[in-house]
């Protein structure tokens, strides 16, 4: 395993991050406990979940439920809990009468101390090394949200601030109130970025690079458009096969290059995929969310593959960049 800091921090944390959200809906708990004792094995350190997931079309399913998981695993003992860099994420609505009017979802100092201190039963451990903002919160006040990190860190509940889904401006506007507070701020930004989604490149990923901060990618597959099966369905009553049915003509085009390029290269969709965000500087570590041990140890192996000038080239051709402001726009 290869391993890098989380932006400015001197915090150690694995290139791959094992993603939790399938624990209890999709993935059954005695598969997850699996899942992660393998991923420990081979060197997986950061672990990231939220405290929404959980929910799904099962009967059992609610919101909490994979932090319920975690925290079980966690309770085995043998050092998991201490050689894990644990991220949850407080914003979204628990569904929680107890919560009343503040349930809905935003970012409050009230809603972060809540939230953590129900992530911390759940997950069954005293501090989060991470926690980060699930969203943007458009009425967000800096100096109450700010302060309310700082409390919880002080406290020792939390050791860094983060957070997801937010534009460069918003992290610009933390990092100038942070800065006014002497207090470290945002040191990591959770985006959605793939080959097929290259608009984080155009402000967000050089905002992240000014900043210092490290970037945690979400949904490096495109929810699987990006993995080997998309165009070939294996089950034509699953997931993939529905996806591929509503696919374009151009995006199937695209696809099908892109599949070429890869049998050429002798790696499978998936693994090009994740070896090319890993190639890039700026990014910390991309989130798998396997539902097996094979597509754990699968997502492992693009560690060890490099891409060649070439071959990032011909990826470009495939899914063209989008540039980088302002120059994208302005001259």
């Amino acid at each position: 395993m290869e391993y890098t800091t989380l932006g400015r921090t001197g915090l150690k944390v694995s290139r791959l991050v094992l993603g939790t959200m399938n624990f209890g809906p999709r993935t059954s708990e005695e598969d997850a406990d699996k899942i992660m004792d393998r991923a420990r094995e081979l060197g997986i350190n950061f672990f990231d979940t939220a405290n929404v997931y959980g929910r799904g079309p099962n009967p059992d399913s609610h919101a909490g439920w994979t932090e319920e998981i975690v925290g079980r695993w966690f309770a085995k003992g043998d050092g998991r809990r201490k050689s894990t860099v644990l991220a949850t994420k407080v914003y979204n609505p628990m569904n929680d009468a107890s919560y009343g009017p503040n349930d809905p979802a935003g970012i409050s100092a009230y809603k972060i101390k809540r939230s953590l201190n129900d992530s911390l039963r759940r997950l069954q451990t005293d501090h989060v090394e991470l926690l980060q903002m699930h969203h943007i919160d458009h009425h967000i006040n800096w100096d109450e949200v700010l302060g309310a990190y700082q409390d919880v860190i002080a406290q020792g509940k939390v050791v860094y601030a983060g957070s997801s889904n937010f534009g460069a401006r918003h992290l610009a506007f933390a990092a100038a109130h942070a800065h006014e507070r002497h207090f470290l701020g945002l040191v990591s930004e959770q985006h959605k970025y793939n080959l097929l989604t290259r608009l984080p490149e155009l402000e967000l990923l050089p905002t992240v690079k000014d900043l210092g901060m490290g970037l945690i990618i979400w949904s490096p597959l495109e929810s699987g458009q990006l993995a080997e099966n998309i165009l070939h369905p294996t089950d034509p009553n699953g997931r993939r096969a529905e996806q591929s049915k509503h696919l374009s003509a151009a995006r199937r085009d695209q696809l099908a290059r892109f599949e070429k390029l890869c049998r050429e290269l002798g790696e499978t969709q998936s693994t090009v995929s994740l070896a090319w965000l890993l190639q890039n500087p700026v990014v910390t570590a991309p989130i798998i969310v396997p539902r097996t041990i094979e597509q754990l140890e699968s997502a492992v192996h693009a560690l060890d593959v490099h891409l060649s000038a070439d071959t990032l080239e011909e990826l470009d051709n495939i899914f063209p960049p989008v540039g980088s402001a302002p120059e994208a726009y302005a001259w």
